[in-house]
């Protein structure tokens, strides 16, 4: 138990050092249609897509060494047109990673892998010169990376939007046809879903933030996943945050998605500079 706890503590520390290569400044400058669209073209062409997290916890109901776990998500995105396209518009590869590590259990194992790319158009949307929030049509694949029985497989065409309701509220919409290839997983969209919705709210320091996220699964009309996710930001001028992440529902990871999940963690988490995608 001593090895695994020095273990995870050094891991711990490496994602807080490996994160420090991807911080952006947080600035307070207005969200004018001249400033976000500079962002938007002055940018690196490589950056932050989602959260990228790591956080520890265990499952709320009779927790164990198998169900007590990490998870952590990398997610990124590479611009890939120099100009602005038609209708003011960006084009986008997006990849995001997500992994479940049972570090409790002997030998360590990293139990899932969770792989999501795509490529997408990404239009900033202003009202009255304003940055308002944006809009993302985009084709992608998730994948578990496994043969055989345990292969997990889908693909979606999806239209994503976020929008700031006020300097302190935000408000997330997903919609997608799904695509479904894989053999093993046809009846995935009882539980990962089929459409998305969510808010965000955050302190006017920007902070402190709170988010809930909940994706309609196909079947009864209440039957939603829902994740429920706070942040504090460490220090002003910085993306990271400490982090605690609440998941309620099936589809946490692709290989048990038609498993119910009730898990809490608690760890760090880097913020693109906008907002979060989910």
């Amino acid at each position: 138990m001593r090895i695994r706890i020095i273990i995870l503590s050094i891991a711990i520390l490496a994602c807080i050092n490996v994160s420090h290569a991807q911080i952006m400044a947080y600035t307070a400058k207005p969200l004018d249609v001249d400033s976000v669209k500079n962002d938007f073209e002055n940018q690196p062409y490589f950056g932050l897509y989602k959260d990228n997290y790591f956080i520890f916890g265990p499952s709320l109901k009779n927790p164990n060494n198998t169900n007590t776990n990490i998870k952590f998500q990398i997610s990124i995105a590479q611009r890939l047109t120099r100009s602005v396209l038609p209708w003011n518009t960006y084009l986008y590869l997006f990849y995001t990673q997500k992994c479940f590590w049972n570090v409790l259990e002997k030998s360590l194992p990293m139990t899932a892998l969770n792989f999501n790319p795509g490529i997408g158009l990404t239009k900033p949307l202003f009202v009255k010169d304003r940055f308002i929030g944006k809009l993302t049509f985009m084709i992608e694949h998730e994948s578990n990376g496994r043969d055989s029985i345990q292969s997990r497989s889908w693909n979606k065409v999806s239209l994503a939007g976020n929008i700031w309701v006020d300097p302190s509220l935000m408000v997330h919409g997903k919609v997608w046809i799904p695509i479904i290839d894989g053999e093993n997983n046809r009846d995935i969209l009882h539980y990962c879903g089929i459409y998305q919705v969510g808010l965000q709210v955050m302190s006017p320091n920007r902070r402190f933030s709170g988010s809930v996220i909940m994706t309609k699964r196909l079947g009864k009309f209440l039957n939603y996943n829902t994740v429920i996710e706070l942040s504090y930001r460490f220090l002003k001028r910085d993306n990271q945050y400490f982090f605690m992440q609440y998941y309620n529902g099936y589809g946490e990871g692709l290989l048990d998605y038609n498993k119910f999940h009730n898990q809490i963690r608690v760890g760090i988490v880097i913020k693109p500079k906008f907002f979060s995608e989910f």
